[in-house]
């Protein structure tokens, strides 16, 4: 069965898309840390991160550090922390979030309940910034 990601990298299940390529797709995380939290995906479904070939890997952080800067310029924070946990979906993910300290990138804290139209928001807001910055 298809992880929940490969389901919406085909489109099956719909999300806040903020970049995609021909090896990955970046969405809003519909239950994040914070505002602005953005998972990157490899399309090839691997379940754990360092199952990744080498190509694909190196590619990954190129691939999300114009999102990283975006999300730098769209909110306050000190910088955009990046966590690897891998156990929630089987499909290796990286999570890109605001953060001030290292408390924020806590997954064990609430997740945060936005509107569509907050993602929405979020979502123009980060697109329109990436097109400024790469």
């Amino acid at each position: 069965m298809a992880s929940i990601f490969s389901r919406i990298i085909n489109g099956e299940i719909p999300c806040y898309k903020i970049k995609e390529d021909a090896f990955f797709i970046a969405f809003l995380d519909i239950a994040p840390l914070r505002e602005g939290h953005v998972l990157v995906v490899p399309k090839q479904e691997v379940d754990k991160l360092f199952d990744v070939s080498g190509d694909i890997l190196s590619r990954w952080l190129l691939f999300a550090q114009p999102i990283a800067h975006a999300i730098e310029q769209v909110f306050a924070c000190n910088r955009c922390g990046l966590s690897v946990i891998g156990l929630e979906v089987p499909h290796a993910h990286m999570h890109l979030v605001p953060i001030n300290n290292a408390g924020d990138l806590n997954f064990e804290q609430p997740k945060l309940k936005l509107s569509a139209e907050r993602m929405k928001e979020i979502q123009d807001l980060l697109c329109e910034q990436i097109g400024k910055v790469g």
